[in-house]
Order: structure tokens, then sequence, then C-alpha cells
């Protein structure tokens, strides 16, 4: 070979050499976890990265991305987005909406449709008559109930791709509390792959979402919230990966009145909160849909939990004690991710 060829192959080979190697960073990941108060709860984010600043840079981006979307999708904000739309309720043609409004409300048709309500995005007028009687322990009026009742449907909320909505009904209001939490999750989990962090674990309140495991382990392992009454099973544990995993029920959340107990989740039928106190459990493929999940199961009961979720490519646990005896339901795929 000629010596001007020769010493040409030679920088080739160089360099692809070092940028092949430019490709990989030799430090080891650290563990880091940050905490905030997101969406009016607190908020954990742990991930591994192979220094401070670049974790510390992830983190603040994916709170950024949450609060974003706290002010489109909160329900207590007059201001918001979710809340705009439904103040001027019923609309006479559709009104553009943006991209994470939509998807908020695509998926949550969904999953109304797939439980036949039992989730309902539009049961805000129940939910904000619920959060009255919660403060003030007394059971509403009985009228304010019923006109609250007409107002929610999830089928009067209509979509038309990619980006408008219509609500047909007067009076109606959105309540993006039992799914927008997931959807920060993903978000969150998006933003912290996006600055090269490919094992995380984002929590908001119980609800998390996780990603690749933790250097050297199989996954995540996650402690399951137990049922709070006398003899409940020992707590369990689960493993995850690339998965959510959202809980509902009344363990923190909740009234008594007249001697019953009532969730702050919201029957969508009924107009009260449910009172068979239930704890379920969903692992899915993403926040967004197993937040909605979680909340429509406990609404649909056990002898649909599973159908559902199947659905979904989701697994359920549901627990309840609605007299003395516990009940117990489990989708045969749950098991797969149980502690061994």
């Amino acid at each position: 070979m000629k010596p001007r060829l020769l010493s040409l192959l030679y920088l080739l080979l160089a360099g692809v050499w070092t940028s092949g190697c430019a490709t990989r960073d030799p430090r080891p990941l650290q563990r880091f976890e940050f905490t905030s108060v997101q969406m009016a709860i607190p908020f954990r984010i742990v991930l591994y990265a192979p220094d401070g600043t670049t974790a510390t840079n992830a983190a603040q981006a994916a709170w950024a991305r949450i609060s974003e979307l706290n002010r489109i999708l909160s329900d207590y904000d007059p201001d918001s987005e979710l809340s705009r739309l439904g103040s001027t309720s019923p609309h006479p043609t559709p009104v553009p909406v943006s991209p994470e409004l939509f998807r908020v409300l695509a998926v949550a048709t969904e999953v109304s449709r797939a439980s036949d309500g039992a989730f309902d995005i539009s049961v805000g007028p129940l939910t904000q008559l619920w959060r009255r009687t919660r403060r003030q322990r007394e059971l509403p009026d009985s009228g304010k109930l019923q006109a609250a009742i007409a107002a929610v449907g999830w089928s009067s909320v209509q979509l038309t791709p990619p980006d408008r909505v219509r609500l047909l009904k007067p009076g109606m209001r959105l309540d993006a509390g039992g799914i927008a939490k997931g959807y920060a999750l993903d978000e969150a989990s998006r933003v912290l792959r996006a600055h090269g962090i490919r094992s995380s674990l984002v929590a908001g309140a119980g609800d998390l979402v996780v990603t690749g495991p933790p250097p050297g382990q199989q996954g995540w392992r996650v402690e399951l919230a137990p049922l709070d009454v006398p003899k409940a099973p020992a707590a369990r544990h689960v493993w995850l990966k690339n998965a959510s995993l959202c809980t509902s029920g009344d363990l923190f959340q909740r009234v008594e009145i007249g001697g019953i107990r009532y969730s702050h989740i919201v029957h969508p039928r009924t107009g009260l909160g449910l009172t068979d106190h239930s704890l379920v459990t969903v692992i899915g493929p993403d926040g967004i849909t197993t937040d909605a999940l979680s909340t429509a199961l406990s609404v649909a009961g056990p002898a649909h939990a599973v159908s559902i979720a199947r659905r979904f490519g989701a697994e359920v646990l549901l627990v309840r004690k609605p007299g003395q005896e516990l009940e117990f339901v489990e989708s045969p795929g749950f098991r797969r991710h149980a502690d061994r």
C-alpha cells in the first residue's frame, strides 16, 4: 500500500475510534434525588446521572414542564385553559385547544368509552359540589345535586382532531384531577430522557412512572399502598421498568358523614363519593392511561376491573372492604411484577 494511502487509512481508523469513544461516557452513574411541590402536591424525582450538573439541569427542566401542564390543566385555576374551556360551554362550534389539552381529552374519552362512563372528565360540577361537602361535612342539597348531574356527560365532550373541542351541555366543567397527574409524570420522564437520563423514577403523591432500571438492578422496587383496616395483608412490593403505577382510593382523602365513610372519588352517576372503602392499583405502559384507569376501576368495581384494564394492556389489584370481609381482585399478569 502506498505510504500516503496508508497514512490516510490510519487517520480514518483513528477518527472512527475516537468518535466511537466519544459516544460513551465512562463515568459511573450516581443516584440523585429531587423534590418539589407541583400541582399542589409533593413530587419526587430519582435519577441516575454521571454528575450533579447533568442531574440538576434535567430535574429543573422536568419541573418546568410539570408547571407548564398545571397552567393548562388545573381546575382550581380559573385562568387555566381547562377552566376557560368549561366556562364558555356550551359551544356552538368546535373550539381550538392546545395539543396538551387535546391529548388529555382524547385519552379521557377512550377510557370513558371502555368503562361505560366510570371515568368522566366532565365530572367537574359534581367534584366542586363534593369539595364543599367534604369541607362542611354535610351531604349536598338534592336540587343542587341533580342540577350538577345534568351538566355531566363524557359523551357531550365532542373532539374533532387534531385540535378542536366542543362542549355540548350548558354549565359543563372539566376536572382533569384523575388524569393530569399521570400525564405530567409521562412528560417529566420524557424531558429527563431528552436530557440523557435513561434511568429515572418520577412520583407524585404515590403515583409514578419509571424508565430504565437503576444500575445493576432488575427494575425499580416499589411498595404498594396498604388498605388501612385491621388484619390487612402485609405490604407488597413490585418490580417495574418502563412502566407506570397509579393508585386510587380513600386512604388519604375521605370524609365521614352520618357514620358513612365517603371517598373523594365521585361517582359520575350519583354525584356522591364512593363508599366501598377500596384501594385500586394499576400497572400500565404510561402514566396518563394508568392514572385514568385507577379512577375508572374504582368506580366500575370488582366485577369489571380486570376486563377494562385488559383493553389497555394494564394489570390491576383491587382491594376493598364494603362490609366485614376483605375482597380481592387481581389480574393474572399483576403477579408477574411481584417481589420474589
